[in-house]
């Protein structure tokens, strides 16, 4: 059994509300075992008093850290340089960090750079380069399953055409022989490329119901796992076939440059892309299809 992985904890309270205490916590427990809990910022001041309480009942260590300097913000020295003092112990494998700052951001990278796997967890404001840094990052309000009022900018859940044509990318360029890629892989892939996407943003609460919401994917059950492939649509594959015989024939016998036929089929089907079909070359789809030959870069009529 593979043993359970511990984290570090540490909360920027200058940034973030008490009232996410809860939700923080129990999203951690489904990475591993919650080893350093502590949460940061000058307890003189009354805007902390949430905090206190919140700290108290879930066994969090509040650490003083005092406001020097008018305009500095002193919470963010104190949990990197205690972050620093946590990684060189060796006794955790990841990080949590919380807040909104985008001054996180080059801490993030390093502790990713040392091998510890980053979570954050902030607002919708959280600016896009900390997010971005991290392994995995998790809005509090979709945390918390609050109705927000999302404004338009960087920061708002992925479109879903974006995530759409990531998904059809990601089969397509890592899926095995029989174009299936697992489900879980899938995930993980796409958290890779987008580390704030999570399915509760979008109103779901597992993953292969989300993928179940793309009409262009087919699930495949072996076992206990999922396999997830594109739908194979010969209509359109037809479609282009007939296309590309038109426009070879329409330069009689001498054949077409695979160039400039691939910029005549994108002219006259703007959607096409050899990457739906399993292919990264334009050639290689081509030769692949019964009809035609090539020569010398040059598409021809297959002889019948």
């Amino acid at each position: 059994m593979e043993m359970e992985k511990h984290y570090a904890v540490l909360i920027d309270a200058d940034n973030v509300a008490a009232k996410y205490t809860k939700y923080i916590l129990d999203e951690l427990s489904n990475y591993g075992i919650v080893t350093y809990k502590r949460v940061y910022g000058d307890w003189t001041r009354s805007n902390l008093a949430a905090w206190r309480n919140m700290a108290l009942d879930n066994a969090i260590t509040p650490v003083q850290q005092y406001s020097y300097t008018t305009g500095k913000n002193s919470t963010d020295s104190a949990m990197i340089i205690d972050a620093m003092d946590i990684l060189y112990s060796q006794n955790v494998d990841g990080f949590c960090i919380v807040s909104s700052d985008s001054d996180f951001t080059r801490l993030a990278i390093r502790l990713r750079e040392s091998g510890m796997h980053v979570i954050g967890m902030g607002e919708r404001k959280t600016p896009k380069p900390f997010s971005t840094a991290c392994n995995a990052f998790k809005y509090l309000e979709v945390l918390a399953e609050e109705d927000v009022v999302q404004s338009a900018g960087d920061n708002e859940p992925l479109e879903m055409k974006l995530l759409e044509s990531a998904i059809i990318r990601i089969i397509s360029e890592n899926a095995n022989l029989q174009e299936e890629i697992n489900i879980g892989e899938l995930g993980s892939r796409l958290q890779g490329r987008y580390p704030d996407f999570d399915v509760r943003n979008y109103g779901y609460s597992k993953f292969s119901q989300f993928l179940k919401d793309f009409d262009c994917l087919s699930f495949r059950q072996v076992g206990s796992s999922i396999l997830v492939s594109q739908k194979s649509d010969k209509t359109d594959l037809q479609r282009i076939e007939s296309t590309l015989a038109a426009i070879v024939r329409s330069n009689g016998n001498r054949g077409y440059n695979l160039g400039e036929l691939k910029k005549q089929l994108c002219a006259k089907i703007p959607e096409f892309s050899v990457k739906t079909y399993g292919y990264s070359k334009f050639s290689r789809f081509v030769q692949n299809l019964p009809a035609f030959k090539i020569k010398n870069n040059t598409v021809m009529i297959a002889d019948k």
